[in-house]
């Protein structure tokens, strides 16, 4: 059965929340909220390598895709481009990628992962799942995988209209 089969229950869950809050009737709320707990998770497992969800996420997409443009890696990690290039340097400090002018187009900027950036972030992978896997663990585990096929629906919905001006591939 489905919960199109039986409704009443979600709603009545639903309206109980709402008379607590006006705020549970709020997606970007939820969202939000569920976004500072789950950085507060990650910061909390990840605390000892020093790297931000944003930091590990392009040091994930630069080791799963290899060098690219500044913009690209933008685009592919969702963050506007001022993010990434406020971002980049700090990672290029510590050592972690290395950025070099395109030979074609000597107003790009390509970034590569460093072979110290693919070792943290291959050390992290455990820890950053743990925050991940913490994230939904209230959920039933019969759930999760429907709640995360819904939240790359959501997503992926929004990278189709001009609302969101970065977006996923």
């Amino acid at each position: 059965m489905t919960e199109e089969d039986h409704p009443q229950p979600v709603r009545a869950q639903l309206d109980h929340y709402c008379e607590r809050s006006a705020l549970f009737a709020r997606p970007g709320f939820l969202i939000r909220r569920l976004h500072q707990i789950h950085t507060w998770l990650f910061t909390e497992e990840t605390q000892q390598y020093n790297v931000t969800p944003v930091q590990y996420s392009l040091l994930t997409v630069l080791a799963e895709h290899g060098e690219m443009d500044q913009n690209t890696l933008a685009y592919e990690v969702g963050l506007e481009r001022t993010s990434v290039a406020e971002v980049l340097p700090r990672l290029e400090a510590r050592g972690l990628v290395e950025r070099r002018q395109s030979d074609a187009d000597r107003r790009v900027k390509l970034v590569r992962i460093a072979r110290k950036g693919r070792a943290l972030a291959k050390r992290m992978d455990g820890a950053a799942q743990r925050a991940h896997d913490r994230t939904i663990a209230y959920l039933p585990e019969s759930e999760r995988e429907r709640f995360m096929l819904q939240l790359i629906q959501l997503v992926e919905s929004h990278n189709d209209t001009s609302v969101v001006p970065w977006k996923l591939r």
